[in-house]
């Protein structure tokens, strides 16, 4: 039992160097700090964890590395699980020989591999294994030798049987011939490398479906057409989701099939006799039956996968702006679901977010109690000394913003200053709509309806879109394109890595933080996060990191991960508000004696800091990287890394589609950022696009070079497609 446990661990010490070679070689990584990486991953550290306290063992590689190591290590196993599982079955039926396992053992690309596999892969009854079943077999193998022979000679012995004639034995001879090419290493990379350097993709509409409603948003690709390796991945989501809805059908062909079958037959075809007629016969059959579809279907497979991963890195981007969008921060808050037939849900909330109270008021059309309205909001204010009033961006958030407006000038003389007006901001409402209904919001607001639950999210949203916004799940939130076409296993891992880093970027208040916060910190999950709750009510506020320890199931591989991301603002220990890790505070008291002073004192005096000679500290674990960013966290311990928030004001007399005038300069805020623009919000009710050629007077490859989420700019109305409901828009020349 010890030999084989022993064997397994050389065998998968064995693995790892390979896999770290093949990892390093792919993503230009030295293997070296590949090979560290690996080894934490295995570890069950977390990639924010490595990023920012193993420098030392992975030289230094950031977060977007590290996840490319995590993701092509994945990869990289579950192909060997797929080699030994490959090995079995070819062992089994008796066919594996010492060069084919070596082959095997030697190819690490996913698609080679399955090529090596295919003449051993079980597979239905084919018309070429009834002909082998036939005892056709050697009659295929004398078609293709380079002879020039009578077929019908050759054929004339096979006639036996359930083969009633020459012509059956032909025929089935041929089956064998063109399922051996199709299943051929050699021919299907020959037909690979025309589709990869010539393929089309065809989109063409379905004429019984061409004058359906739903079909005119598909009306650019009824009659589409263009180089497979140029089609970007939003065009080609959104032919997919139109062939999806059976709306179009697609095609992916070579400029030429003629080139394929004439690669395929000069390698095949040996002269022009009439056995070698009877063989070209069989490969071109072998292409249009077998190989093109094969490839046909590899290459949509292909250009889906790379498509998904393209829309999937312009999601993760967008949510990892949207979630590190700048913050109010602890201020009382009014937060107001705007509507009109309904009224307004109007909440106000403390500085840690709390309901303290909610009414409705009516200060629109049908009802128009705009007086008694007035009223209610300015008794609100003043009773919750509210400091910033957050309206959400849906139906009636214009009116409802001048509407508040107005109340807070009719309101600036009993608040003596207008300086002490609340600042009004208007917040995104996407999802929150879905979080009001959602598990999480019953739980939070058992005796409340889903109107007070979205706008306390409304409200929160601008105290700390972070911490409201984990809450909802990110497909909801209205930041991807085509996210609901793209592989869902694949969008839900990549997403939730985006959540988990930039919940870790910032850093966690334990004191003040929920459980749907918690949950994304490094080392923890749902369970734990439930566990440092539930600790908290019973023990009250942690006085500090230490603390962890006592939370039940937190051991110490989780308090390593989770420790360093986790904040206690007024805790004893000035260094539990900050980002430095607890197994590295040692350190820092060393570093204050060293200097003749406390801890507080060396983060509070500059002087004492730049005294340090970091040199000193270097152990054979701790190098300069981390010493490093140990004195960069003292100079401003827990700082926050998102940017100051800002109010937007949209144009006065701007407010439907209809008041849009092509020319017209308006303000605007960037809602969502795609391969092909970014659209904006110009306080319409409808974004407009800002088309990726129109962001700058020069050539823009990806358009979070010019724009951001959130970003307040101005633009130009290029054209109003009232019928399509399509708003163009440009920032040149602003």
């Amino acid at each position: 039992m010890r030999i084989f446990a022993a064997e397994k661990q050389i065998k998968t010490a064995k693995h790892m160097n390979i896999f770290a070679n093949i990892i390093a070689e792919r993503l230009n990584i030295s293997a070296k700090n590949v090979d560290g990486t690996i080894a934490l991953i295995d570890e069950g550290c977390t990639t924010p964890f490595i990023a920012r306290y193993r420098k030392e063992r992975t030289g230094g590689l950031d977060e977007v590395q590290i996840s490319a190591i995590s993701d092509q290590y994945e990869r990289l196993k579950e192909l060997q699980k797929r080699k030994e599982t490959i090995v079995k079955t070819i062992t089994e039926q008796g066919k594996m020989t010492p060069e084919l396992e070596k082959r095997i053992a030697d190819t690490w690309e996913a698609t080679t591999l399955e090529d090596i596999y295919l003449p051993y892969r079980p597979k239905r009854r084919t018309r070429a294994q009834i002909a082998r079943e036939q005892g056709l077999e050697p009659l295929a193998l004398l078609l293709l030798r380079p002879q020039n022979c009578s077929p019908e000679s050759a054929a004339q012995p096979f006639v036996v049987g359930d083969v009633p004639d020459v012509a059956a034995a032909l025929k089935g001879a041929q089956d064998i011939i063109a399922e051996q090419v199709s299943e051929d290493e050699r021919s299907r990379q020959m037909v690979r490398g025309v589709f990869r350097r010539t393929a089309v993709i065809t989109s063409k509409v379905v004429k019984a479906n061409q004058d359906k409603d739903e079909a005119q948003k598909y009306s650019d690709y009824f009659d589409w057409q263009e180089p497979l390796k140029r089609c970007t991945s939003h065009r080609l989501l959104a032919m997919r989701r139109g062939e999806a809805e059976g709306i179009l059908r697609l095609s992916i062909d070579p400029v030429s099939d003629d080139e394929c079958v004439e690669r395929l037959q000069r390698h095949y075809v040996h002269g022009q006799t009439p056995c070698g007629r009877l063989v070209a016969e069989a490969v071109e059959g072998s292409y249009k039956r077998l190989l093109k579809p094969s490839i046909e279907t590899e290459f949509f497979n292909l250009s889906k996968e790379q498509a998904d991963d393209e829309a999937i890195r312009v999601f993760a981007e967008n949510l990892r702006q949207l979630l590190l969008s700048a913050p109010l921060g602890q201020k009382r808050v009014m937060g107001i679901d705007p509507g009109f037939r309904t009224g307004c849900k109007v909440v106000c909330l403390d500085a840690q977010g709390n309901l303290l109270h909610h009414e409705a008021i009516f200060p629109h059309p049908p009802v128009n109690h705009r007086m008694q309205a007035t009223v209610h909001v300015q008794q609100m204010i003043a009773d919750y000394h509210i400091e910033a009033i957050a309206i959400g961006n849906g139906t009636a958030s214009r009116e409802t913003r001048a509407f508040i407006e107005e109340v807070l000038t009719q309101n600036s003389h009993e608040l003596h200053s207008p300086h002490n007006s609340p600042q009004v901001f208007v917040v995104s409402e996407d999802g929150a709509s879905v979080y009001s209904a959602s598990k999480t919001a019953r739980e939070e607001f058992p005796d409340e309806d889903v109107t007070v639950r979205g706008a306390v999210s409304i409200g929160r949203r601008l105290m700390d879109p972070l911490a409201e916004l984990v809450k909802i799940d990110p497909k909801s939130i209205g930041v991807g394109q085509y996210q609901h076409d793209v592989d869902q296993t694949k969008l839900k891992q990549q997403l939730d890595q985006t959540v988990m880093s930039c919940v870790n970027s910032v850093g966690v208040n334990l004191n003040t933080a929920s459980t749907h916060l918690l949950q994304y910190v490094s080392g923890l999950g749902p369970a734990l996060a439930n566990n440092i709750v539930d600790y908290r009510k019973e023990n009250g506020p942690f006085l500090s990191r230490a603390q962890l320890k006592k939370v039940p199931r937190l051991g110490p591989a989780a308090f390593e991960q989770c420790a360093g991301f986790l904040r206690i603002p007024d805790a004893k220990n000035p260094l539990d508000n900050s980002a430095v890790h607890p197994e590295r505070y040692a350190v820092v008291e060393q570093m204050a004696r060293d200097q003749q002073c406390s801890v507080a004192d060396l983060i509070n005096n500059k002087e004492k800091r730049q005294a340090v000679n970091l040199q000193q500290y270097v152990t054979a674990d701790m190098g300069l990287p981390t010493l490093t960013d140990i004195i960069k966290e003292l100079e401003k311990p827990g700082r926050d890394p998102r940017e100051q928030i800002e109010e937007l004001r949209f144009a006065d007399g701007i407010e439907t589609v209809d008041d849009l005038v092509d020319g017209m300069e308006l303000p605007g805020i960037v809602t969502n950022i795609t391969n092909f623009g970014a659209f904006v919000d110009i306080g319409v009710h409808q974004d407009g696009l800002v088309h990726i050629s129109q962001l700058a007077n020069k050539y823009v490859k990806d358009p979070n070079q010019v724009v951001k989420l959130h970003q307040h700019i101005r633009v130009r109305v290029l054209e109003v497609d009232r019928r399509r409901n399509r708003i163009s828009l440009t920032m040149k020349g602003l």
